[in-house]
Parts: C-alpha cells; sequence; structure tokens
C-alpha cells in the first residue's frame, strides 16, 4: 500500500468566515489553527499546506476564563539586555484585539517556514467589518467542521503537439473535375515511361544474348575444324660467332 501524497493540483482553498464576538480566545485559536493546517480536509499531509483562509470579525469580544486576563501576561523581547516588555491581556484585548486573537493561533502552528506560511491565510479584525466580501466567505460557528466536497476537477489539459493541417477547400465544380483527370493522365505517363524502360532493357538483355551466340560458335567452328592457326616466332639471336663470319 502506497503512502498518498496530495499534489498541488489537489488542493483547493476555500475562505471561512468566524465571529469571535463572546468567544474564549484559546478554542478559537485551536479552531482557526485546525482550518489554517487543514487538518479537517482526508487529503491533510503534515508536510504540506493544505489549509483554508479564515476571516476573524469582532476580535475585540473574545474572552478568557479563571482570571487570566490579570494573571496571563503577553511577553516580548527585543533581543538588548533588559528588553522584556509585558503586558497583561487586559491592556492587550483593550488595545491590540486582533493582536491577542493572532498571537494565540501562532502558537498552535508549527514553528517553521510552513508556519508562517499558514498564518498568512489568517485574516483578523476588531469589528464586523471586513474587505473581504469579493472572496465570499462561508460563515462558519465555533465548533462546526467545514465540509467536504471532494477534490477539485482538473482542468481540460489542452493538447500541446503539431496540430493536423485542414485539407484545401476546393473551389468549384470545375477544379474537382479537373482534379480526377489530372491524376489519370499522369498514372498513364508514369506507366507509359516504365513500359518504355522495360522494352529497352529487353532489347539490351537480346543483344547480349546475340553476341554470346556468335562468340560461341566461332570458337566451336574452329576447335571442330583442326586448322592450326599460325604462331608467330620471335626472331632468333644471333650468335656473336656467325656475326664474325659476316663481317669477314
Amino acid at each position: 500500500m502506497k503512502t498518498y501524497t496530495p499534489r498541488p493540483r489537489d488542493i483547493e482553498r476555500r475562505w471561512y468566515l468566524i465571529d469571535a464576538g463572546g468567544v474564549i480566545l484559546g478554542r478559537l485559536a485551536t479552531q482557526v489553527a485546525a482550518i489554517l493546517r487543514g487538518k479537517h480536509k482526508p487529503i491533510f499531509a503534515p508536510h504540506m499546506d493544505t489549509g483554508d483562509h479564515v476571516v476573524v470579525v469582532n476580535a475585540s469580544g473574545v474572552r478568557l476564563t479563571g482570571g487570566k486576563e490579570e494573571k496571563k501576561l503577553a511577553r516580548r523581547h527585543s533581543g538588548y539586555p533588559g528588553g522584556l516588555t509585558e503586558t497583561t491581556y487586559t491592556r492587550l484585548l483593550a488595545t491590540r484585539p486582533a493582536f491577542a486573537v493572532e498571537k494565540a493561533v501562532r502558537g498552535m502552528l508549527p514553528k517553521n517556514s510552513l508556519g508562517r506560511t499558514m498564518i498568512g491565510k489568517l485574516k483578523v479584525y476588531a469589528g464586523p467589518e471586513h474587505p473581504h466580501r469579493a472572496q465570499n466567505p462561508e460563515r462558519l460557528s465555533l465548533g462546526q467542521v467545514p465540509t467536504w466536497s471532494g477534490l477539485p476537477k482538473p482542468p481540460p489539459v489542452a493538447p500541446t503537439g503539431p496540430q493536423p493541417k485542414a485539407p484545401a477547400k476546393r473551389s468549384g465544380a470545375k477544379a474537382g473535375s479537373a482534379g480526377p483527370r489530372a491524376k489519370r493522365s499522369a498514372a498513364k505517363g508514369s506507366a507509359a515511361k516504365t513500359t518504355s524502360r522495360a522494352s529497352t532493357a529487353k532489347s539490351q538483355r537480346a543483344k547480349r544474348t546475340t553476341a554470346k551466340a556468335a562468340t560461341t560458335k566461332r570458337t566451336t567452328g574452329s576447335a571442330s575444324s583442326g586448322v592450326k592457326t599460325p604462331t608467330r616466332k620471335s626472331p632468333a639471336k644471333r650468335s656473336p660467332a656467325r656475326r664474325k663470319k659476316e663481317g669477314e
């Protein structure tokens, strides 16, 4: 059995709207973090960002339980000695409620580049208004799990190879009638050429056979008559003694 890994074409980003008025901060943060990670989808993978976009409104209406408004502190360090800053959540919710929600959600996401990408899909606003009406976000209540409608349909793939050329249209009936005639005449010309070539090849073969027959007759006739053909003798070299006698 192979392990399933989602592909980029299987990931579909949707938009959800959550109203934080009167909601406990911790429970809100857990639901928002799960949607940002994509844990509500069957294709969830911990090494990929399969989550959706979340818009949180009325962040100023979140609350804490157990007296954490005064006990819980939001800390920040500047990096220099003595640069620690502590703020109570009562003051933080009164001045920066959106930051308080973002801080709670960020603490529940992976502490790496994947978590930084996921937190980029979170939009928090202190009031009821938001500028994301064009995305038509779906409204969710606390504890409601988004519905899963299956993998998105892949777009049709356009052919990348060379397209076959369309046959040229004939202008009229005359052109259509002249076409077969021209083809027939061309076929007749090619057939005549092939027949002429074959006839010339046959005549050359006949000439070669007659020449071979004549040469064979001559050789057989001379052998049957028994006449010896005279052979030329090479001139004999005179000895030096005969040359002297002739000179005397």
